[in-house]
């Protein structure tokens, strides 16, 4: 069988740069080339912390997808740059992995049609720990009988997007189960605006930026004498790239988008 040949878009980023480790301690993977908005034409392995990996580095994204002989394109960037990304890249027949937050449903919508009608797979995923993908589907489960319940969220202080993509996947879980309800006494005021959190269908989101913090989250659930906490933390990018891995080999063997993680778990 022949190597999953990839491209890296963001590779100088936390989550970019783990994926290249990945890449290189994979065998059945091989890096054919890497987008980012500085260092156009030098190779990976030229960059100071970088696996010594010997692909080009492009900062031209069209150039990039026509001039390589990629299968898959793993983003790692920013929602605006990764819908770009994805885009471009089944334009140009190559299968998107990507775990960039905040795509709108009209975007999803739009790159599920592409995605199809080039049928050609593509996974976006709020979070490739498969640890916060189980902590998502027993948070599902624990709705059908705890309806009250509040979501707080803690992530590294360079996060651009509040909540985290995984705190609404989670809340768009529970609300297939849980029907809708307003939370708290019926005459709370917040004394100070915001206080309460976001208000997604009754239920709180609380998103901390802290320095310190990698990607943590707690789905708390109370009921008459008793609460149940779920929860899961990422101490290190590494707990990701296992998700990345199975996205990575999942990928080709879809032809539509997949939208999360535990739709890729058996």
């Amino acid at each position: 069988m022949s190597n999953v040949k990839i491209i890296v878009a963001g590779p100088r980023g936390k989550m970019g740069s783990e994926a290249l480790r990945l890449i290189e301690n994979t065998p059945e993977f091989e890096l054919v080339g890497c987008i980012d908005r500085k260092h156009d034409g030098e190779k990976v392995s030229d960059l100071e912390g970088l696996p010594k990996l010997d692909a080009e580095i492009f900062s031209d994204v069209e150039k990039a997808f026509q001039q390589l002989d990629a299968d898959v394109l793993i983003d790692l960037t920013s929602p605006e740059v990764g819908y770009k990304h994805t885009r471009l890249a089944l334009e140009n027949g190559i299968r998107p992995v990507v775990g960039t937050t905040g795509f709108t449903q009209e975007q999803l919508e739009e790159l599920q049609d592409l995605s199809e009608q080039k049928e050609l797979g593509t996974v976006i995923a709020p979070n490739f720990a498969v640890g916060a993908v189980l902590m998502m589907q027993f948070s599902k489960w624990a709705a059908k009988y705890f309806p009250d319940v509040e979501i707080i969220e803690k992530h590294h202080d360079q996060k651009l997007d509040a909540p985290s993509g995984t705190a609404v996947k989670t809340a768009q879980l529970i609300e297939e189960v849980r029907d809708s309800k307003v939370q708290g006494h019926p005459e709370e005021k917040e004394t100070i605006p915001g206080a309460r959190g976001a208000n997604e269908d009754g239920m709180r989101i609380h998103s901390v930026r802290l320095p310190g913090l990698v990607a943590h989250q707690e789905v708390i659930f109370g009921g008459t004498g008793e609460t149940l906490t779920i929860k899961h933390d990422s101490h290190h990018r590494q707990s990701f790239m296992s998700g990345v891995k199975l996205a990575v080999d999942q990928v080709q063997r879809i032809h539509t988008l997949v939208y999360g993680l535990e739709n890729l778990l058996e």
